[in-house]
């Protein structure tokens, strides 16, 4: 409990946010990988079963920063101007940051880790409302130098600053999962010489590709998924019923069509697999134990009885092969897991990681979209608590805005600032109350769409552009479209979805804004 001195002060908030995490690549949501730290902020705390993001990494944190819809904040596409408001691919300064609005209320505003909702300096952390800053700018890097990443025949930048200084390390000489944790535990050192309250945002590139960990960190891994994927995932369903994140008449996902019989794979094939598996594995691992390094500095500076953890991932895990696609890497200077390496988990693994669900990142099934949220706060949120309800990166600004007493803006620099669509998760978190949301959730990216509301899900996927209705309370593993034998939940919520397009200017043809290939491998 917490001490008298302690419940007068202001909480800190700490939300911590991974890169292309799968939902059951944690302990806590079913893996055998080693995340002892977040499992233990788990088990003393709340997990989520229905946690939904945007799907991609841009559109996912311009929610998260601003708790608005991605369209609302300027970036409905990626971090690439289309030429419409809704898609400038920066965000837009009708929306405020949570740093913009907790600074306003007093608290130290502290950010390590990756950025990517604008590339220009002018929209960069520190000018968005960060006292402190330390990461990358854009969509990735590589984890043991700040060089360039070769994609589709291209250089694409690689920008590292700490508060508006350009970071030049020497090659090989950190590992940028480190890099990210030490900065943050940096600046809680330092802000602890104030007498303020603080907000960190924990932004770990980690596990995105390029797929590169340290060699201590690999060798735990040895071997272990010499089982293949088909093994490996069946464990992991298991696992999930046995924790109780998976409900026993919920169903599977259906195989992916894409992902072949490990046991028909060759010697060599199996071999290359296997590895990338270690090496994610151990990337995760290190990202957990940069989460166990946070949580001991917590409780050296005597802070932790009074500080909110929330921790999620951008999107679910991604299905690109960068070094062996249609569009080659082009570098491969090492084994895969090396400085220099350039691989990618693909399909074939972030199945694996998706499970129970459908899909990878960039689609807007089950698979692409959810996330584990594990919330932890000793003093207000009963320990190993499960919880359902549908909730969303839009319900974490009120959240914390509530939490910390700040009030949310009207105008900002002289701008009317757009309204706050989400629900305070607060009476979930510490009551176990049911989120009244009074209208449905809604996506739209890159022509995908889908719309929640109670057990219903309508989802089409580009360009098909087909509705799909599934019943979520039965079917989760979205199994069974259901769509022509309830045309009268289709219409009701394609009408609904017609209006949330209109209230956030989407673009309803995608076809007319679609930059078709230009782009090359999106950075998410």
């Amino acid at each position: 409990m917490l001490n008298t001195r302690a419940q007068q002060k202001k909480p800190n908030i700490i939300l911590i946010v991974v890169d292309d995490m799968g939902y059951s690549d944690l302990g806590s949501y079913g893996s055998e990988i080693h995340t002892p730290n977040l499992d233990l902020l788990a088990s003393q705390g709340l997990r989520l079963k229905e946690f939904y993001n945007n799907a991609i990494c841009a559109p996912t944190r311009a929610s998260i920063l601003t708790g608005q819809d991605q369209h609302k904040a300027g970036i409905g596409y990626f971090d690439v101007n289309l030429g419409l408001p809704a898609y400038q691919g920066y965000l837009n300064r009708e929306s405020v940051t949570l740093a913009e609005v907790l600074k306003q209320d007093g608290y130290s505003t502290l950010m390590s880790g990756k950025w990517h909702v604008g590339n220009d300096s002018i929209g960069w952390p520190n000018q968005r409302g960060f006292d402190k800053f330390f990461g990358i700018i854009g969509g990735a890097a590589n984890y043991f130098n700040a060089n360039y990443m070769p994609l589709g025949g291209r250089k694409y930048p690689v920008i590292i600053e700490e508060n508006n200084k350009r970071w030049h390390p020497k090659d090989d000489s950190y590992y940028m999962t480190d890099e990210i944790g030490n900065h943050a535990i940096e600046y809680l050192k330092e802000q602890n010489k104030t007498k303020k309250p603080f907000f960190l945002y924990l932004a770990f590139n980690a596990p995105h590709w390029p797929l590169q960990a340290l060699p201590e960190d690999i060798a735990k891994y040895k071997g272990r998924y010499d089982i293949g994927w088909d093994s490996l995932r069946k464990e992991r369903l298991e696992k999930q019923l046995k924790l109780g994140i998976r409900e026993p008449g919920q169903t599977i996902a259906k195989r992916d069509p894409d992902v072949p019989n490990w046991d028909n794979l060759t010697y060599d094939e199996q071999q290359l697999w296997k590895a990338k598996m270690e090496v994610y594995a151990a990337m995760v691992d290190r990202m957990d134990q940069n989460v166990g390094k946070l949580i001991q500095e917590l409780k050296e500076l005597h802070k932790d009885d009074n500080t909110m953890i929330v921790f999620i991932s951008d999107n679910g895990a991604p299905a690109e092969d960068v070094a062996h696609g249609k569009e080659h890497a082009a570098r491969n200077l090492g084994p895969v897991g090396t400085s220099g390496s350039f691989e990618s988990q693909g399909k074939n693994w972030s199945f694996v990681s998706n499970s129970p669900f459908r899909s990878f990142k960039g689609g807007l099934y089950e698979g692409g979209m959810s996330a584990p949220l594990i919330a932890w706060y000793p003093s207000k949120i009963k320990a190993n608590t499960i919880a359902n309800g549908s909730t969303h990166l839009i319900d974490l600004a009120p959240t914390f805005y509530e939490l910390a007493g700040a009030k949310y803006p009207a105008t900002f620099n002289g701008k009317k600032i757009n309204p706050l669509p989400g629900k305070s998760l607060t009476g979930l978190f510490f009551n176990g109350e049911a989120i009244n949301r009074g209208e449905p959730l809604f996506w739209e990216l890159w022509g995908n769409r889908a719309i929640h509301e109670g057990k219903w899900k309508l989802v089409s996927a580009f360009p098909k552009n087909q509705w799909e209705l599934y019943d979520l309370e039965k079917d989760r593993g979205e199994t069974n479209n259901i769509a022509a034998e309830n045309p009268e939940i289709v219409k009701k919520l394609s009408l609904e979805y017609l209006n949330w397009v209109q209230r956030n200017n989407v673009v309803l043809d995608f076809n007319l804004i679609n930059p078709g290939s230009s782009v090359g491998i999106k950075m998410n």
